[in-house]
């Protein structure tokens, strides 16, 4: 099928959506970049503990305005302001809670420990949360964790391996430079910070004339602009990377890239680095697309997101009109861009989430309530809104357990009329 079979403007349509601005790439320095998507205003914060609906409505919102850059293929918010952002004890990002991504997570743990022999090493983490991947690592054979993060809360930890770990509650930063380890792991940070060069430079400049070996996971941009997922852009993810976009960065700064590869159903990057000043020269791997490729995306984000979203509204509004009760499963930051997005307030009452800390919080800009999975038990939805398509099979069995008859829609499931699925239309073009 052909994009112009779908009812679409084609790739070479879109182009005209495109406006250069003269705005460095914080990625590599090229000078000029190209707006593409204007979310407009959103929640500058998306899982944090808000304890009222007022809370919630009143929260502190920024600008989204996603430029694209024709130099490496990064895609950043031209409009981010970190003054707006908060990260400490009520930010709440755990994705711990949930069976599927536990696996998912001990799987990466022991393939790096394999991979890397970090058996009775010491291995620093950069944004490590509340602290279990490094938990898990230590747990797994590693000798030593270091981590650092704002959000860490000693309270929560609860690990056999706790003598072993220590916990900054700071930013990673050029002052911590000195603070050595084996290997230096970043789990779904980098896409948080602006000037995306300057941390990996940093951590360039700490390893000095040491060997270690660092991993970084992110979200995968592609996934995002293929699916039309304008779930997965919100105010905290300033920075958007490609597999290609990815590597490019690490070689310019002073690493030699092992692996790069998409995981996690397509949804996140995962690079492997060691130091090497000659990287910079460094063919690019069979997992890395060329600049055009990411283009090409992103021109089809432009040009047919406005359709998924519009379809969206439609579809909530018309199940509200008939009745039906709708909640979103998942309530975290997917779920806040997607009602802010849509501007959806009464159509959808709740948010559900596993994660018991998040219950009787509400979400930043449009107010919904976040309720634990029991609560359907009473509420009875017709619709489940599934934030995250990997968790399906979990939600369903979750919902069959209670006896909640709920139809589960995922948000991959509506698209714009005829438009094929992103990897069909890859294959297509």
């Amino acid at each position: 099928m052909s994009i112009a079979a779908t009812g679409l403007p084609s790739v070479h349509e879109t182009v005209a959506l495109w406006r250069p601005v003269e705005h460095p790439c914080p990625s590599c320095a090229n000078p000029e970049m190209s707006v593409f998507y204007e979310a407009g205003s959103m929640p500058a914060h998306s899982v944090l503990l808000l304890p009222s609906r007022e809370a919630a409505l009143a929260y502190p919102r920024g600008e989204m305005v996603l430029g694209f850059c024709n130099g490496c293929g990064f895609v950043t918010n031209l409009k981010f302001d970190p003054a707006l952002n908060e990260y400490g004890s009520r930010y709440e990002e755990t994705q711990g809670f949930s069976p599927t991504f536990r696996e998912f997570n001990r799987g990466v743990a022991e393939r790096l420990i394999l991979r890397h022999g970090l058996r009775g090493r010491t291995v620093l983490e950069i944004g490590c949360g509340k602290g279990e991947f490094l938990a898990l690592l230590c747990e797994l054979g590693v000798g030593r964790g270091i981590g650092f993060d704002p959000a860490f809360l000693e309270d929560r930890l609860q690990s056999s391996a706790r003598d072993r770990l220590t916990f900054v509650t700071e930013l990673y930063s050029e002052k911590h430079a000195n603070v050595e380890a084996d290997f230096i792991c970043c789990k779904m940070t980098l896409e948080h910070i602006h000037d995306t060069a300057r941390l990996v430079k940093a951590v360039r400049r700490a390893i000095g004339n040491r060997g270690t070996r660092t991993f970084f996971q992110v979200p995968n941009a592609r996934y995002v602009l293929r699916d039309l997922a304008f779930w997965d852009v919100y105010y905290e993810h300033c920075s958007y990377f490609s597999a290609g976009s990815l590597a490019r960065l690490f070689r310019s700064c002073g690493f030699r890239v092992l692996d790069v590869a998409v995981e996690y159903g397509g949804q996140y990057l995962t690079i492997d680095a060691a130091p090497d000043e000659d990287a910079s020269t460094a063919c690019a791997s069979a997992a890395e697309e060329a600049v055009a490729e990411v283009r090409a995306d992103a021109e089809y984000f432009a040009a047919s997101v406005p359709a998924s979203i519009a379809r969206w509204r439609a579809m909530l509004a018309e199940m509200a009109g008939a009745g039906t009760r709708v909640v979103l499963w998942g309530g975290g930051s997917k779920a806040v861009a997607f009602l802010n997005t849509l501007d959806i307030r009464r159509e959808v009452e709740y948010a559900v989430d596993i994660n018991p800390f998040k219950a009787g919080t509400f979400l930043a800009g449009t107010g919904q309530q976040v309720v634990p999975p029991e609560f359907l038990k009473e509420f009875r939805p017709g619709v489940v809104v599934l934030m995250n398509p990997i968790y399906r099979q979990e939600v369903e069995q979750t919902l069959e357990h209670m006896n909640v008859a709920a139809r589960v829609i995922t948000v991959l499931d509506v698209r714009p009329a005829g438009a094929a699925s992103s990897r069909d239309r890859l294959q297509s073009v």
